[in-house]
């Protein structure tokens, strides 16, 4: 927390409040923001759950359709099948209060080669297809959940700045500026002692002897 440094008088106490007026707009910014994000957090965690129990699914039918195929031809069924091609992918980026994070993705997963032999069972190409559809919802679980990351992580930073703010911050300038209007108003009340002596001091009796100040 930066350390308050205030000029004496009047400036310092216009200073305080305008800090002071700053810091709570400030802070309802924060609280505005944080609800925001809370509530996005909670759809993309939702999102993010969906999309792990589909990739799940998905994976567990790939290998079911993959154990029937080996069953049926022996794991020898896959010597001729190329494992080496690649996916692509199209990620789509969006922004929910300022933070950067991942929308949707597209997926392509490249066909087989027409020089490639077929599977050697029906099964076996279940499977392929049930593999390419678990890469699909792979991928849109990876950009679900690094989403939800992105918003969660910042639903957390947002949270300390508004408790620095409200706890710590606000509170301080509040504690400085009732002491500056303490002081000053201390000044003030010593100013106009010093004016009233000053002016019982300056007057004088008719017989030329200084008036006593009351």
């Amino acid at each position: 927390m930066a350390e308050l440094r205030v000029p004496p008088g009047r400036a310092g106490r216009l200073r305080l409040r305008r800090s002071l007026d700053v810091a709570r707009r400030g802070a309802d910014l924060l609280d505005q923001k944080l609800r925001v994000l809370r509530t996005r957090h909670e759809e993309l965690l939702r999102a993010e759950r969906d999309a792990r129990e589909r990739w799940h699914r998905q994976l567990a039918q790939a290998e079911q359709w993959l154990r029937r195929g080996l069953l049926l031809s022996g794991e020898e069924a896959l010597e001729a099948t190329d494992f080496t091609r690649l996916s692509d992918l199209t990620v789509s980026w969006t922004s929910t209060m300022g933070v950067r994070h991942p929308d949707t993705v597209v997926c392509t997963v490249p066909s087989r080669e027409p020089d490639e032999p077929t599977p050697a069972n029906t099964a076996l190409v279940h499977a392929e297809a049930a593999y390419a559809e678990a890469v699909r919802a792979a991928a849109a679980y990876a950009v679900a959940r690094s989403a939800s990351r992105a918003v969660g992580d910042e639903v957390v930073h947002t949270g300390r700045r508004l408790r620095a703010l409200r706890r710590h911050w606000v509170p301080r300038l509040e504690a400085a500026l009732a002491a500056a209007d303490r002081a000053l108003e201390q000044s003030e009340h010593e100013d106009a002692v010093r004016r009233r002596w000053a002016a019982g001091a300056g007057s004088a009796t008719a017989d030329g002897r200084p008036r006593t100040a009351r």
